[in-house]
């Protein structure tokens, strides 16, 4: 019986003893960890945009098709070698060739249309983003249709180069107007390639 007092505290001290996990009890930090949580993944307004199921109402949709009729009828100007060596590639436009002619027979045409399409459209709260996305997004395309023609006026390149490059203009500006009309047309938002990203800015902006 003497060496029970000796055996005491090694009994309390036992991991397995109850009164030993109440006098210490474990760390509350060694019984629950904490794992980081997944983050969430984070949605672009892009695609936010192109995930959106509300209907584009037939106004909106032929306003922003007229805004692309802008680049087209100034830039018409780079197709006169490509449609006179194959006229037949003319006879899409020949609808829209009397009013082409009529639109630059008006002194200042562009510059009054342009301001119009600004203040009117883009700068007015009460049109829809939408349109005026297009509106602007039209704007900018012929900002950039007229580049070539400053820096033909200031290089003069040969006529064979500037053949090329009125060509190839030509095109770029046709296949433009031809899938904004169609997005347009379908109440889809087109995104030209660098424009639709100057477009966006500059609304966001304004």
């Amino acid at each position: 019986m003497a060496t029970l007092p000796l055996l005491r505290p090694s009994v309390l001290r036992h991991p397995i003893n109850p009164l030993h996990r109440k006098l210490h009890p474990p760390p509350p930090h060694s019984t629950h960890l904490k794992f980081p949580q997944p983050s969430k993944p984070v949605t672009s307004p892009m695609s936010v945009s192109a995930s959106s199921k509300t209907p584009i109402p037939a106004a909106d949709r032929l306003m922003s098709a007229a805004s692309y009729c802008y680049p087209l009828f100034n830039g018409f100007q780079y197709g006169r070698f490509l449609l006179s060596e194959y006229p037949i590639l003319a006879t899409p436009f020949k609808p829209i060739i009397p009013v082409v002619s009529a639109y630059h027979s008006i002194p200042y045409a562009s510059f009054i249309s342009f301001f119009a399409f600004y203040l009117g459209i883009v700068r007015n709260p009460n049109v829809s983003r939408y349109v005026r996305f297009n509106a602007l997004q039209a704007l900018v395309l012929d900002v950039v249709l007229v580049v070539p023609m400053m820096v033909q006026q200031i290089l003069s390149p040969g006529l064979n180069l500037t053949i090329l490059g009125y060509n190839c203009l030509f095109v770029f500006l046709v296949a433009c107007f031809a899938y904004a009309l169609g997005c347009s047309v379908l109440g889809k938002t087109p995104y030209l390639p660098f424009i639709a990203e100057a477009a966006s800015r500059q609304l966001d902006y304004s």
